[in-house]
Formats: structure tokens, sequence, C-alpha cells
């Protein structure tokens, strides 16, 4: 199994060109893309802001206020977490200070971890974060949702990784 992590118009390219079998995403393929690309939902989740302990219990007190001001670690603003995120705090009046801006989950999540701020996570997968960066939940963001695809040049799953992937992925994120 080969993963990467890019845009996801040049995963896409990459697709059509049978170069990945699978494309994950936070949102479908656009209507307008030229290559042929099927979505395939595969569920969806809430979002939670996660922290070191220190920050989380000082910004768990009045939680979602008092993430006024607070430290923010966010995905760069070309990705939907980012856009959802965005308008939720503006809708809730915050308007914290945005410290870092990642292309790469992984890389914000350690970033996280080592106190440079709080970062967003799926629900689905809080304990997971928890316990694999070592970080504490700081609040959940109600009424976000994240909605995940799998996207193929199949109208019908055949590939057989492709398939129990999927499965799994829904099982999970439908639990």
């Amino acid at each position: 199994m080969i993963c990467q992590e890019d845009k996801l118009r040049q995963l896409l390219t990459d697709l059509a060109a049978h170069r990945s079998d699978l494309v994950i995403a936070d949102t479908p393929a656009p209507p307008g893309v030229k290559e042929h690309a099927y979505n395939h939902p595969l569920g969806e989740s809430g979002v939670t802001l996660f922290a070191t302990a220190k920050m989380a219990a000082q910004y768990r007190r009045d939680f979602p206020q008092s993430l006024r001001n607070a430290p923010l670690l966010l995905p760069t603003s070309n990705a939907v977490l980012r856009r959802l995120m965005d308008q939720w705090m503006v809708n809730h009046g915050l308007h914290p200070t945005v410290v870092g801006e990642f292309d790469d989950s992984a890389t914000l999540k350690a970033f996280g971890q080592d106190g440079h701020g709080i970062f967003p996570g799926a629900t689905v997968i809080e304990k997971e974060i928890c316990r694999q960066y070592r970080v504490q939940v700081v609040g959940q963001l109600d009424g976000l949702i994240q909605h995940f695809y799998a996207i193929t040049v199949e109208r019908r799953l055949k590939h057989p990784a492709v398939l129990a992937l999927v499965r799994t992925a829904r099982r999970e994120l439908l639990s």
C-alpha cells in the first residue's frame, strides 16, 4: 500500500491515470472534473479540539468562549476543515489567534503535541488522537460536521483492498 497526501486535483489526476486506486477526501470530487470519478460516501464525524493537558485545562473552562484569542493550529485555507472551522468561529463570534497553518495533518498534530496551540481532529478518532499524541480534549465544535468520501474511477467498488478500506471506514464512521 502506498499512501500519499496532496491537493485533491492532483490526487484525482493520479486516479484518472490509474496511478492510484482510491482517493479518500473530506469533499466529493467536483462535478466539473474531466476525469470520471465516482464518490462513495464513507460517513461523517464531528470535530474536536485537542491540546496538551495544561492548555486543555485552561481552555476547557468556559468553552467555546475560551477560544477568544486562543492559539490555534489549523489546516491551510484550501482545506475543507479550515473553511468549516472559520465559519464556525464567525458564527460563534470567536476570533482566535492562528499561530500555525499546515497542509499535513500529522505535522499539525505534532506541533499541538509540543504545546504550540490547540488543534482540530475528527471526533470519531478522539480516543486515538489523545493516546497517540498524548493530548486531551478541549471541547467539541457543536454542529460542525466533516464528511468523508472514497473517490474511485469505478462506479461499483471491486478492488479487494479498496473494498476492505471502505468497509472499515464506514464501520468506524457509523459507529
